[in-house]
């Protein structure tokens, strides 16, 4: 009793072992292509560990016997199953407003010094507020993306200084409210209910970040001053109003409905 007591024994350290290894070097291999955490990785390398030991112990049918190879060669199967599903579920964590800041401007990250205030006339100028909005329009007809307001185009971080004169009270709860209240009335209620506002601080200084969900259906932009509703996409690393015909064309082909079988499944 004592002897097999013992085998089992040495047979689970040597899962362990075997699994802690396989996550690490999965771990190892994958680098930046993994959504898991290192310590994720060693436990899902266990986990597939402990599968394998089941597996030897079920093709042996005899789980007094450890055989190591056996072992080895179920772990890896399991250890990949493992991985392999956990992937699925594991998202990587948003990156942080200075990581987007330091990759610079691209398809899904637009910076804005300010939202209200020109920096060249030293006034608040509406055409600044309707850029803001032709931008977020930009994102919502596209993938989707992040806007950063109080950052320059060069990443050099200003803050919301220059805004914030311009709200009832200069705080910011007043720059949220103000921001949805004037996108809801540009751009409309349906779509700012895709908007997520936060205030995240880089470099000790309080930015605007607006994360923006992509739209399934076309969103318009509709200027406060009664001008032609226009239409605008986020294509490469800029926002581009699109003409009727283009604007009819891009519609068709990115907003395209899904399958039937979609549907019926829903």
């Amino acid at each position: 009793m004592t002897g097999v007591s013992g085998t089992l024994a040495a047979s689970g350290v040597a899962i362990l072992v075997i699994g802690t290894a396989l996550g690490g070097l999965s771990r190892l291999i994958l680098r930046d292509r993994s959504h898991m955490t290192r310590s994720s990785s060693v436990l899902a390398g266990i986990v597939g560990a402990v599968l394998g030991g089941a597996a030897t112990q079920a093709a042996t049918g005899n789980p007094d016997t450890p055989r190591l190879w056996l072992v080895l060669g179920f772990s890896v199967v399991g250890t990949l199953a493992v991985l392999t599903v956990a992937e699925r579920f594991v998202r990587r964590p948003a990156p942080t407003a200075r990581e987007l800041i330091d990759a610079g401007e691209s398809a899904a990250v637009e910076l804005k010094s300010t939202a209200r205030h020109n920096v060249r006339t030293g006034q608040r100028d509406e055409r600044m507020e309707l850029v803001i909005a032709k931008t977020v329009a930009g994102f919502l007809n596209g993938k989707g993306g992040t806007l950063l307001i109080g950052v320059d185009d060069s990443g050099v971080v200003l803050g919301l200084d220059a805004d914030l004169p311009y709200m009832k009270a200069p705080d910011l709860d007043r720059y949220e409210l103000w921001l949805h209240d004037y996108l809801t009335r540009v751009l409309g209620a349906p779509a700012v209910s895709r908007l997520t506002v936060t205030f995240p601080l880089v470099d000790e200084v309080a930015v605007c970040r607006v994360e923006v969900e992509r739209s399934p259906r076309p969103v318009f932009v509709r200027p406060p001053k009664g001008e032609q509703v226009q239409f605008y996409a986020r294509i490469g690393n800029s926002t581009r109003e699109l003409s009727v015909a283009e604007a009819i064309e891009y519609a068709a082909d990115h907003f395209a409905r899904p399958p039937a079988w979609r549907s019926v499944s829903r």
